[in-house]
C-alpha cells in the first residue's frame, strides 16, 4: 500500500511549496510503499506516523528521523465506528523540537493531507464511499483553537470494476 507521510525536510537543504496548504516549506507529504496487515482502514491510520529514517547516500546528513508526527509527538489513532473511520489526532504529549521549523496548526495540516492520500489510494480499490470524521484531542487551552481543524469528509470508492 502506498502511505503517505508528513515529512519534515529538515538538513536536506530542500523545501517544497505544498500547495494543499499554500506555503513553501521544509516539510512535505511524500508517499512510499509498506507492506501492512491488520484491520483496513484503521491500520492505515497507524501508518502515517511510522518512524522514518529519510534514505541518503550522503554520510554528512545526520538526521534519524523526518516523520512529522514522530518528531512533534503527535499519536494517531483510527477506529471504524457505525458513522465510518474516525481519526484522532492527539496533542497531549505535543513537543516540536526546535529543529523543525513550524507551527502546529501547519503540522496537523499536513497530517490531514497525508491521511486524505492514504485514504484515497486505498478506496481506489474499495466498492463503497469511506466516511471520515477527525477530532483533535488534548490540546490543552493555549492550544484549543486547534480543535477547529477536527473536520468530516468522505472518500469516494474506486470505479466499478466489470
Amino acid at each position: 500500500m502506498p502511505v503517505f507521510e508528513p515529512l519534515s525536510l529538515h538538513g536536506t537543504d530542500c523545501d517544497e511549496v505544498t500547495s494543499e496548504i499554500g506555503v513553501a516549506l521544509q516539510a512535505a507529504v511524500l508517499s512510499r510503499p509498506m507492506a501492512l496487515s491488520g484491520a483496513f482502514p484503521e491500520i492505515l491510520v497507524d501508518a502515517i506516523r511510522s518512524p522514518h529514517a529519510m534514505p541518503t547516500n550522503n554520510p554528512n546528513y545526520q538526521v534519524k528521523e523526518a516523520n512529522l508526527l514522530v518528531l512533534c509527538k503527535v499519536d494517531v489513532s483510527g477506529e471504524m465506528t457505525p458513522g465510518g473511520l474516525l481519526v484522532r489526532f492527539n496533542l497531549a504529549n505535543l513537543a516540536i523540537p526546535p529543529e523543525v521549523d513550524l507551527t502546529t496548526r501547519q503540522v496537523l495540516r499536513l497530517a490531514l493531507v497525508a491521511l486524505r492520500k492514504t485514504l484515497e489510494a486505498y478506496q481506489a480499490h474499495q466498492g463503497q464511499a469511506l466516511k471520515v470524521s477527525v477530532v483533535v484531542e488534548g490540546a490543552d487551552e493555549g492550544k484549543a483553537a486547534l480543535r477547529e481543524l477536527g473536520v468530516k469528509f468522505e472518500v469516494a470508492a474506486g470505479p466499478v470494476e466489470h
